[in-house]
């Protein structure tokens, strides 16, 4: 038994379902049941009803899903003291996205290091999947990411929405499609289009479907990638249209490289939010550094 281990069951009680938890963890359904059986086997107990829909845990199931909790808490707590003793308390570590960290991060930073100059802020970036693990490991104080989701370990402070926008060459044939003036387009003529979108898995890509679903609406996906720049890249030279947050075309747009327009449907947004682990102990400056993003002062 190991904390993967215990975290894996944690989490399976909680989501009372196989494919969810191995989709949180990166792992099959088969692993899933797998590190079950094992942890049933060295305990010579079952620990979940698999009889049941939603699965459901047994007396004995609840009992240690209880202690498996305070575990990964204490755990929590030790990697978090652990790497405090291993740097000075005037170092901010922040990990963010790569489209927020260079896009919304820059001029709040100028701030900071002038309210803060003895303190060094370290900004990294990094894919959602891999800020969310160094946050809960202690590794980071604060992480950025977009549409951030719901631990039971993390504290989310939500930053302003993005507006999301269509996003085409100059040349491309939906800018004509725009009734008032290209001011404006119905997302309904997005329908078979080119489309450069975000790879699978990244949480931006998952809202975006959820809205293309949602007006029910089939693009036709020709390049998927893991980061805005390289979406931007592919959108310039004509390979498709996307849709992006407006703050991070705001260059290209001023350089006539981009062509962008709101939706006449309704306004698209994307959510960014700070996360932080809840038995975090934020020094003054971290605490500034939240409430100024928040208030974008």
């Amino acid at each position: 038994m190991n904390i993967e281990t215990i975290g894996m069951f944690c989490d399976l009680a909680d989501l009372k379902n196989l494919s969810r938890t191995a989709e949180k963890h990166g792992v099959s359904q088969s692993a899933v049941s797998q590190q079950l059986a094992q942890l049933e086997l060295a305990h010579k107990c079952q620990l979940v009803d698999r009889k049941k829909r939603p699965l459901k845990l047994t007396a004995a199931g609840e009992l240690f899903y209880q202690a498996a909790k305070d575990i990964l808490d204490r755990y929590n707590r030790l990697n978090s003291e652990l790497a405090a003793l291993g740097r000075s308390t005037t170092r901010i570590n922040v990990a963010a996205i790569f489209s927020i960290g260079m896009h919304t991060l820059q001029p709040y930073i100028k701030t900071f290091m002038a309210r803060y100059p003895e303190v060094n802020l370290s900004i990294s970036y990094a894919s959602a999947k891999e800020i969310y693990q160094s946050v809960l490991r202690g590794d980071v104080d604060i992480g950025v990411v977009a549409v951030p989701r719901q631990d039971r370990s993390i504290e989310v402070h939500p930053l302003e929405e993005e507006p999301l926008v269509l996003v085409c060459s100059p040349g491309n044939p939906l800018l004509d499609k725009s009734p008032v003036d290209r001011q404006a387009i119905d997302i309904h003529q997005l329908q078979g289009v080119a489309f450069i979108a975000f790879e699978q898995g990244v949480p931006t890509r998952t809202l975006i479907d959820n809205i293309l679903s949602r007006y029910d609406v089939s693009v036709c996906t020709v390049m998927e990638f893991d980061n805005i720049e390289t979406i931007k890249r592919a959108v310039e030279i004509g390979a498709g249209a996307g849709i992006l947050p407006e703050t991070t075309i705001q260059a290209e747009l001023a350089n006539n490289t981009l062509k962008a327009m709101p939706f006449s449907n309704e306004k698209f947004s994307r959510t960014a939010g700070l996360i932080v682990r809840k038995d975090k102990t934020l020094t003054q400056a971290s605490r500034f550094f939240i409430e100024l993003l928040r208030k974008k002062e």
